[in-house]
């Protein structure tokens, strides 16, 4: 009977260390914020997604495919999401920049069937449209045995992953949790970016949470539907008008013509003469030309990309200021 007792303690035990996080939608201690929730103020208003394929072990498999950029902007609604695949991206702007306030300060929302059918994502934030910085994120799901469709995944193993809750529940997040993060200004939030987990736990392909720790998940789903199915990006906290510093009178910048060729120029307004940097960034994130100039305060201030010598391709074309940062996604096609 004392070895049954000691047993029972022990198994207890355990599974109070693992479990150690809030719980599912609606349950006691849950931190899940329904779409509807008075604390949101506002929703991204642009994207940039980067496909990841339906199944990375098998590249014939193509990308996913259900959604496109504006399936991730606006208010959820559990129904118009984009599918990010195996280990794709997507990056989310808003029209003010986020701030750290009270408690959480934005949160992710996937299309999860059930409160155990978990699709995750890692989240990064960046206050420059450069450097990104990730929320460090729990999986204490075992990683041992592969989950597959089946999937039955308990939220309280998990903590700063998207995904956590099931649609139309947001996974909040909370900017303080990155205080001191050098290079992060938590104050001023302009990008956030959603990165899905690889649910494999094959070495080759698995991706690892912030102890190291194979994150398991529904693993393949080599469908149109891959990966994290993001629906949407909620800010509960945001900088208000009159402490932003607008860099443009209007939310986009011109770049033409469009596609880029080498006699493309960037027009902009300022409201007052600033150091500008313009900079462009390939698919996979890297940094491949920048040229930075002071410029004055007027409606048309031009700068010319044929310093740049670009390569053919696709990149993401970023002007930024001191207190901006404005991403438009464009096409080099140099003759």
């Amino acid at each position: 009977m004392k070895r049954n007792l000691i047993v029972v303690f022990f198994l207890l035990t355990v599974q109070l260390t693992v479990a150690q996080f809030a719980p599912p939608a609606g349950q006691p201690g849950s931190t899940a914020v329904r779409k509807d929730s008075s604390a949101f103020v506002a929703w991204a208003t642009g994207s940039i997604i980067i496909r990841g394929y339906q199944d990375i072990s098998n590249p014939s498999s193509g990308y996913a495919t259900v959604g496109d950029s504006s399936s991730a902007i606006g208010k959820a609604d559990g129904v118009n999401v984009v599918s990010l695949g195996d280990g794709g991206a997507a990056i989310l702007t808003f029209k003010l920049p986020i701030t750290n306030g009270p408690g959480n300060d934005f949160a992710v929302f996937e299309n999860g069937f059930s409160d155990t059918f978990l699709e995750l994502a890692f989240v990064e934030v960046s206050s420059d449209g450069v450097h990104y910085f990730r929320f460090p994120a729990v999986s204490n799901t075992q990683d041992t045995l592969q989950m597959g469709n089946d999937a039955s995944i308990d939220a309280r193993h998990l903590n700063n992953l998207a995904g956590k809750y099931r649609s139309t529940y947001g996974t909040p997040f909370d900017l303080q949790e990155l205080a001191g993060t050098s290079g992060l200004d938590i104050n001023h939030i302009v990008h956030v970016k959603i990165i899905d987990a690889v649910g494999s736990i094959n070495p080759l392909y698995a991706t690892t949470d912030k102890n190291g720790k194979k994150i398991n998940d529904p693993w393949p789903t080599a469908f149109a539907s891959s990966g994290f199915d993001l629906d949407a990006v909620g800010v509960i906290h945001q900088e208000t008008a009159a402490t932003v510093n607008e860099l443009f009178a209007v939310d986009l910048f011109d770049v033409f013509p469009n596609p880029i060729t080498s006699t493309s120029i960037v027009q902009f307004t300022l409201d007052e003469p600033q150091v500008v940097t313009i900079d462009m960034v390939d698919l996979t994130g890297r940094q491949v030309a920048m040229l930075e100039e002071k410029m004055q305060a007027q409606k048309a201030n031009t700068l010319s990309l044929s310093q740049l010598n670009l390569k053919n391709g696709i990149y993401f074309l970023r002007v930024m200021t001191a207190n901006a940062s404005v991403t438009k996604k464009i096409m080099v096609t140099n003759e």
